[in-house]
Protein backbone atom coordinates (compact mmCIF):
# COMPACT_ATOMS: atom_id res chain seq x y z
CA UNK A 1 0.00 0.00 0.00
CA UNK A 2 1.43 3.65 -0.69
CA UNK A 3 -0.31 6.39 0.86
CA UNK A 4 0.25 10.06 0.38
CA UNK A 5 0.85 12.83 3.20
CA UNK A 6 0.53 16.36 1.68
CA UNK A 7 1.89 19.25 1.94
CA UNK A 8 2.49 21.51 5.38
CA UNK A 9 -0.88 23.01 5.58
CA UNK A 10 -3.11 20.05 5.32
CA UNK A 11 -3.99 17.29 7.77
CA UNK A 12 -3.48 13.33 8.50
CA UNK A 13 -5.45 11.15 10.53
CA UNK A 14 -3.88 7.64 12.04
CA UNK A 15 -6.85 5.86 13.34
CA UNK A 16 -6.30 1.94 15.36
CA UNK A 17 -9.90 1.02 15.08
CA UNK A 18 -9.61 -0.87 12.06
CA UNK A 19 -7.19 -2.24 9.46
CA UNK A 20 -8.00 -0.53 5.96
CA UNK A 21 -5.98 0.59 3.42
CA UNK A 22 -4.21 4.10 3.59
CA UNK A 23 -5.81 7.17 1.85
CA UNK A 24 -4.35 10.46 1.14
CA UNK A 25 -5.68 11.98 4.31
CA UNK A 26 -5.43 8.98 6.90
CA UNK A 27 -4.18 5.67 7.53
CA UNK A 28 -3.80 2.65 10.07
CA UNK A 29 -1.77 2.01 12.75
CA UNK A 30 -1.46 -1.26 14.59
CA UNK A 31 -0.72 0.19 18.26
CA UNK A 32 -3.54 0.27 19.93
CA UNK A 33 -2.42 2.51 22.76
CA UNK A 34 -1.08 5.39 20.23
CA UNK A 35 -4.39 7.19 21.12
CA UNK A 36 -3.90 7.17 24.28
CA UNK A 37 -0.62 8.16 24.74
CA UNK A 38 -0.03 10.68 22.61
CA UNK A 39 -0.72 14.57 23.38
CA UNK A 40 -1.63 17.55 21.54
CA UNK A 41 1.85 19.02 20.66
CA UNK A 42 3.86 15.85 20.45
CA UNK A 43 5.73 15.32 16.83
CA UNK A 44 5.45 12.01 15.36
CA UNK A 45 7.97 10.56 12.71
CA UNK A 46 7.51 7.68 10.06
CA UNK A 47 10.04 5.99 8.18
CA UNK A 48 13.32 7.10 9.62
CA UNK A 49 12.31 10.36 10.17
CA UNK A 50 11.29 11.08 6.40
CA UNK A 51 7.72 11.72 7.55
CA UNK A 52 7.07 14.56 10.51
CA UNK A 53 3.78 15.29 12.25
CA UNK A 54 2.43 17.38 15.04
CA UNK A 55 -0.40 15.87 16.48
CA UNK A 56 -3.01 18.70 16.65
CA UNK A 57 -6.15 16.16 18.67
CA UNK A 58 -7.14 13.02 19.79
CA UNK A 59 -10.12 11.17 20.68
CA UNK A 60 -8.07 8.89 23.36
CA UNK A 61 -9.39 5.72 21.88
CA UNK A 62 -9.02 5.11 18.27
CA UNK A 63 -7.72 8.28 16.00
CA UNK A 64 -5.23 11.00 16.11
CA UNK A 65 -5.56 13.84 13.79
CA UNK A 66 -1.96 15.81 13.31
CA UNK A 67 -0.98 18.61 11.12
CA UNK A 68 1.56 17.47 8.46
CA UNK A 69 5.00 19.33 8.73
CA UNK A 70 7.18 17.42 6.06
CA UNK A 71 4.99 15.06 4.21
CA UNK A 72 6.09 12.57 1.23
CA UNK A 73 5.25 9.33 0.27
CA UNK A 74 4.38 6.23 2.88
CA UNK A 75 4.43 2.83 2.52
CA UNK A 76 3.24 -0.01 4.53
CA UNK A 77 5.07 -2.06 7.20
CA UNK A 78 7.47 1.30 8.18
CA UNK A 79 8.28 2.01 11.57
CA UNK A 80 7.59 4.66 14.00
CA UNK A 81 9.00 7.14 16.35
CA UNK A 82 7.29 9.49 19.23
CA UNK A 83 10.32 11.00 20.48
CA UNK A 84 8.38 13.10 22.79
CA UNK A 85 5.51 10.63 23.83
CA UNK A 86 6.17 8.67 27.01
CA UNK A 87 5.05 5.43 25.20
CA UNK A 88 3.37 2.20 27.65
CA UNK A 89 4.21 -0.13 25.66
CA UNK A 90 6.81 -2.59 27.49
CA UNK A 91 10.15 -2.71 26.14
CA UNK A 92 9.73 -6.82 25.67
CA UNK A 93 6.47 -7.17 23.90
CA UNK A 94 4.82 -10.09 22.84
CA UNK A 95 6.81 -10.71 19.94
CA UNK A 96 10.25 -9.52 21.69
CA UNK A 97 9.89 -12.87 24.36
CA UNK A 98 9.01 -15.23 21.57
CA UNK A 99 12.05 -14.09 19.91
CA UNK A 100 14.06 -14.08 22.93
CA UNK A 101 12.93 -17.69 23.92
CA UNK A 102 13.69 -19.06 20.38
CA UNK A 103 17.19 -17.05 20.59
CA UNK A 104 18.10 -19.19 23.97
CA UNK A 105 17.01 -22.33 22.24
CA UNK A 106 19.61 -21.56 20.05
CA UNK A 107 22.17 -20.71 22.35
CA UNK A 108 22.64 -17.13 21.40
CA UNK A 109 25.98 -15.66 22.52
CA UNK A 110 24.04 -12.70 23.00
CA UNK A 111 20.81 -11.10 23.00
CA UNK A 112 19.92 -7.26 22.29
CA UNK A 113 17.50 -5.70 23.34
CA UNK A 114 16.20 -2.58 21.46
CA UNK A 115 14.40 0.71 22.65
CA UNK A 116 15.61 0.50 26.28
CA UNK A 117 14.59 3.14 28.36
CA UNK A 118 15.06 2.01 31.75
CA UNK A 119 17.06 -0.61 33.68
CA UNK A 120 13.03 -2.02 34.29
CA UNK A 121 13.33 -3.34 30.70
CA UNK A 122 17.14 -4.69 31.06
CA UNK A 123 15.67 -6.62 34.51
CA UNK A 124 12.19 -8.48 32.50
CA UNK A 125 15.44 -9.48 29.68
CA UNK A 126 17.52 -11.04 32.25
CA UNK A 127 14.60 -12.55 34.96
CA UNK A 128 13.25 -14.23 31.44
CA UNK A 129 16.89 -15.64 30.67
CA UNK A 130 17.22 -16.48 34.26
CA UNK A 131 13.92 -18.61 34.31
CA UNK A 132 14.42 -20.48 30.74
CA UNK A 133 18.25 -21.21 30.57
CA UNK A 134 20.33 -23.06 31.96
CA UNK A 135 23.12 -20.66 31.95
CA UNK A 136 23.95 -16.88 31.59
CA UNK A 137 23.46 -15.25 28.37
CA UNK A 138 25.18 -11.68 28.24
CA UNK A 139 22.86 -8.60 27.48
CA UNK A 140 23.49 -5.24 24.91
CA UNK A 141 21.69 -2.56 25.59
CA UNK A 142 21.20 -0.88 22.56
CA UNK A 143 20.76 3.14 23.55
CA UNK A 144 18.54 4.40 21.07
CA UNK A 145 15.46 6.94 22.68
CA UNK A 146 16.38 9.79 24.98
CA UNK A 147 15.16 8.20 27.96
CA UNK A 148 18.02 5.63 27.72
CA UNK A 149 20.41 8.52 27.30
CA UNK A 150 19.69 10.53 30.49
CA UNK A 151 18.93 7.01 32.79
CA UNK A 152 22.86 5.64 31.59
CA UNK A 153 24.40 5.49 34.69
CA UNK A 154 21.66 2.95 36.40
CA UNK A 155 21.19 1.32 32.76
CA UNK A 156 25.07 0.14 32.40
CA UNK A 157 24.47 -1.53 35.94
CA UNK A 158 21.98 -4.23 34.26
CA UNK A 159 23.68 -4.71 31.09
CA UNK A 160 26.54 -6.43 29.17
CA UNK A 161 27.21 -4.15 26.84
CA UNK A 162 25.95 -0.92 25.06
CA UNK A 163 25.31 -0.12 21.69
CA UNK A 164 25.37 2.92 19.92
CA UNK A 165 22.31 2.48 17.78
CA UNK A 166 22.93 5.67 15.65
CA UNK A 167 19.90 5.25 12.71
CA UNK A 168 16.43 5.35 15.78
CA UNK A 169 18.91 7.63 17.87
CA UNK A 170 19.15 10.06 15.14
CA UNK A 171 15.51 10.12 14.93
CA UNK A 172 14.34 10.45 17.95
CA UNK A 173 17.00 13.28 19.02
CA UNK A 174 18.20 15.96 16.80
CA UNK A 175 20.72 14.23 14.37
CA UNK A 176 23.46 17.26 15.01
CA UNK A 177 23.37 16.39 18.81
CA UNK A 178 24.52 12.07 18.32
CA UNK A 179 28.13 12.77 18.10
CA UNK A 180 28.34 14.17 21.12
CA UNK A 181 26.00 11.52 23.02
CA UNK A 182 27.72 8.82 21.31
CA UNK A 183 31.31 9.93 22.56
CA UNK A 184 29.50 10.35 25.93
CA UNK A 185 27.88 6.45 26.00
CA UNK A 186 31.44 5.35 24.83
CA UNK A 187 32.97 6.88 27.50
CA UNK A 188 30.33 5.68 29.57
CA UNK A 189 30.91 2.00 29.08
CA UNK A 190 34.62 2.56 29.34
CA UNK A 191 34.47 3.85 32.98
CA UNK A 192 31.80 0.84 33.78
CA UNK A 193 34.56 -1.77 32.00
CA UNK A 194 31.91 -2.60 29.47
CA UNK A 195 32.24 -3.53 25.56
CA UNK A 196 30.58 -0.87 23.33
CA UNK A 197 29.12 -1.06 20.16
CA UNK A 198 28.81 1.31 17.25
CA UNK A 199 26.26 1.08 14.81
CA UNK A 200 24.14 2.46 11.84
CA UNK A 201 25.35 3.94 8.79
CA UNK A 202 28.97 3.25 8.87
CA UNK A 203 30.03 2.31 5.27
CA UNK A 204 26.60 3.32 3.59
CA UNK A 205 27.75 4.63 0.35
CA UNK A 206 29.15 1.06 0.10
CA UNK A 207 25.62 -0.65 -0.48
CA UNK A 208 25.78 0.57 -4.00
CA UNK A 209 29.37 1.95 -4.47
CA UNK A 210 32.91 0.09 -3.99
CA UNK A 211 34.32 3.45 -2.33
CA UNK A 212 33.12 4.89 1.21
CA UNK A 213 33.23 8.89 1.41
CA UNK A 214 35.72 10.39 3.33
CA UNK A 215 33.42 11.25 5.61
CA UNK A 216 32.80 7.30 6.37
CA UNK A 217 36.26 7.04 6.75
CA UNK A 218 36.55 9.41 9.24
CA UNK A 219 33.35 8.11 11.11
CA UNK A 220 35.19 4.50 11.54
CA UNK A 221 38.21 5.89 12.72
CA UNK A 222 36.73 8.16 15.13
CA UNK A 223 34.85 5.54 16.35
CA UNK A 224 37.89 3.42 17.24
CA UNK A 225 39.45 6.14 18.60
CA UNK A 226 37.09 7.08 20.90
CA UNK A 227 37.55 3.62 22.23
CA UNK A 228 34.58 1.29 20.73
CA UNK A 229 34.91 -2.20 20.82
CA UNK A 230 33.27 -2.94 17.74
CA UNK A 231 32.17 -1.37 14.78
CA UNK A 232 28.98 -3.23 13.00
CA UNK A 233 27.66 -3.01 9.31
CA UNK A 234 23.88 -3.19 8.72
CA UNK A 235 22.21 -2.82 5.28
CA UNK A 236 26.26 -2.33 3.68
CA UNK A 237 25.91 -6.50 4.56
CA UNK A 238 22.72 -7.46 4.56
CA UNK A 239 21.76 -5.97 1.14
CA UNK A 240 24.41 -4.00 0.17
CA UNK A 241 26.10 -5.24 -3.25
CA UNK A 242 29.60 -5.15 -1.82
CA UNK A 243 29.72 -7.35 1.59
CA UNK A 244 33.09 -8.54 1.20
CA UNK A 245 34.55 -5.57 0.44
CA UNK A 246 33.08 -3.10 2.75
CA UNK A 247 34.67 -5.50 5.22
CA UNK A 248 37.59 -5.54 4.20
CA UNK A 249 37.48 -1.64 3.81
CA UNK A 250 36.81 -1.53 7.61
CA UNK A 251 38.98 -3.60 8.54
CA UNK A 252 41.86 -1.39 6.85
CA UNK A 253 40.54 1.57 8.53
CA UNK A 254 40.50 -0.26 12.07
CA UNK A 255 44.22 -0.97 11.52
CA UNK A 256 45.33 2.13 10.91
CA UNK A 257 44.23 3.83 13.75
CA UNK A 258 44.12 1.16 15.80
CA UNK A 259 47.85 1.43 17.47
CA UNK A 260 47.07 4.98 17.84
CA UNK A 261 48.57 7.07 20.98
CA UNK A 262 45.58 9.49 20.39
CA UNK A 263 42.68 6.72 21.05
CA UNK A 264 41.78 7.38 24.93
CA UNK A 265 40.34 5.07 27.57
CA UNK A 266 39.47 6.09 31.08
CA UNK A 267 42.44 4.57 33.31
CA UNK A 268 40.93 5.13 36.43
CA UNK A 269 42.24 3.11 39.06
CA UNK A 270 39.20 0.29 40.41
CA UNK A 271 37.67 1.95 43.82
CA UNK A 272 37.97 0.21 47.14
CA UNK A 273 34.34 -0.05 47.59
CA UNK A 274 33.62 -1.28 44.18
CA UNK A 275 32.39 -5.19 43.50
CA UNK A 276 35.27 -7.80 43.30
CA UNK A 277 37.75 -5.07 43.99
CA UNK A 278 40.56 -7.08 44.21
CA UNK A 279 40.18 -8.96 40.71
CA UNK A 280 39.82 -5.73 39.61
CA UNK A 281 43.08 -4.55 40.79
CA UNK A 282 45.00 -7.56 39.50
CA UNK A 283 43.47 -7.08 36.01
CA UNK A 284 44.17 -3.69 36.19
CA UNK A 285 47.80 -3.86 37.17
CA UNK A 286 48.45 -7.08 34.89
CA UNK A 287 47.77 -4.61 31.63
CA UNK A 288 49.62 -1.66 32.95
CA UNK A 289 52.86 -4.39 33.54
CA UNK A 290 52.45 -5.07 30.37
CA UNK A 291 52.46 -1.85 28.65
CA UNK A 292 55.58 -1.20 30.50
CA UNK A 293 57.72 -4.10 30.22
CA UNK A 294 56.19 -4.60 26.77
CA UNK A 295 55.17 -7.88 27.10
CA UNK A 296 53.58 -10.02 23.62
CA UNK A 297 50.86 -11.61 25.95
CA UNK A 298 48.47 -11.41 28.69
CA UNK A 299 47.51 -14.87 29.71
CA UNK A 300 45.09 -15.80 32.06
CA UNK A 301 42.22 -18.57 33.00
CA UNK A 302 38.55 -17.84 33.55
CA UNK A 303 35.47 -20.10 34.07
CA UNK A 304 33.10 -17.29 33.54
CA UNK A 305 35.06 -14.70 31.57
CA UNK A 306 34.77 -11.79 33.98
CA UNK A 307 38.58 -11.21 33.99
CA UNK A 308 38.62 -11.07 30.16
CA UNK A 309 36.16 -8.46 30.10
CA UNK A 310 38.15 -6.51 32.81
CA UNK A 311 41.53 -7.19 31.29
CA UNK A 312 40.52 -5.51 27.74
CA UNK A 313 38.58 -2.58 29.30
CA UNK A 314 41.98 -1.54 30.01
CA UNK A 315 43.34 -1.37 26.84
CA UNK A 316 46.96 -3.16 27.21
CA UNK A 317 49.28 -3.00 23.90
CA UNK A 318 50.12 -6.54 24.43
CA UNK A 319 47.38 -9.51 22.70
CA UNK A 320 45.13 -10.67 25.55
CA UNK A 321 45.11 -14.89 25.64
CA UNK A 322 42.04 -16.76 27.50
CA UNK A 323 42.22 -20.14 28.37
CA UNK A 324 38.50 -21.86 29.35
CA UNK A 325 36.91 -25.09 30.18
CA UNK A 326 33.60 -23.09 29.60
CA UNK A 327 32.67 -23.75 25.86
CA UNK A 328 29.97 -21.58 26.11
CA UNK A 329 32.10 -18.36 26.34
CA UNK A 330 34.82 -18.89 23.64
CA UNK A 331 32.65 -17.39 21.21
CA UNK A 332 31.02 -14.46 23.11
CA UNK A 333 34.57 -13.30 24.31
CA UNK A 334 34.75 -12.54 20.79
CA UNK A 335 33.15 -9.09 21.33
CA UNK A 336 35.67 -7.72 23.28
CA UNK A 337 38.50 -5.97 22.86
CA UNK A 338 42.00 -7.79 21.72
CA UNK A 339 41.01 -11.35 23.48
CA UNK A 340 41.07 -14.43 21.81
CA UNK A 341 40.25 -17.39 23.74
CA UNK A 342 41.27 -20.77 24.00
CA UNK A 343 39.47 -24.09 25.28
CA UNK A 344 41.36 -25.99 27.61
CA UNK A 345 40.35 -29.71 29.25
CA UNK A 346 40.52 -29.19 32.66
CA UNK A 347 40.49 -32.69 33.33
CA UNK A 348 43.73 -33.37 31.66
CA UNK A 349 46.67 -32.77 33.87
CA UNK A 350 48.86 -29.61 33.04
CA UNK A 351 51.84 -32.30 32.17
CA UNK A 352 49.92 -33.72 29.38
CA UNK A 353 48.29 -29.78 28.81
Amino acid sequence: TQTLAQPTYDFYAFQTAENVPGTADRVYMNYLEFPRDVNPGERILLDDGKLIFEAVETNGTTEVLCRVVQGGPLKSKKGVNLPNTKVSLPALTAKDIKDALFAIEMKADWIALSFVRTPKDLQELRDLIAKNSDHKIPIVAKIEKPEAVENIDKIVAFCDALMVARGDLGVEVPAHEVPLIQKKLVNRAKTARIPVIIATQMMETMITSLTPTRAEVNDVANSVMDGADAVMLSGETSVGNYPVQVIEKMTQIIEAVEDSPLIQVPQNTPQVRTKRFITKCVCHHAAMMANTIRAKAICTLTNSGYTAFQISAWRPSAHILVFTSNRRILTQLNLLWGVKSFYYDKFVSTDDT
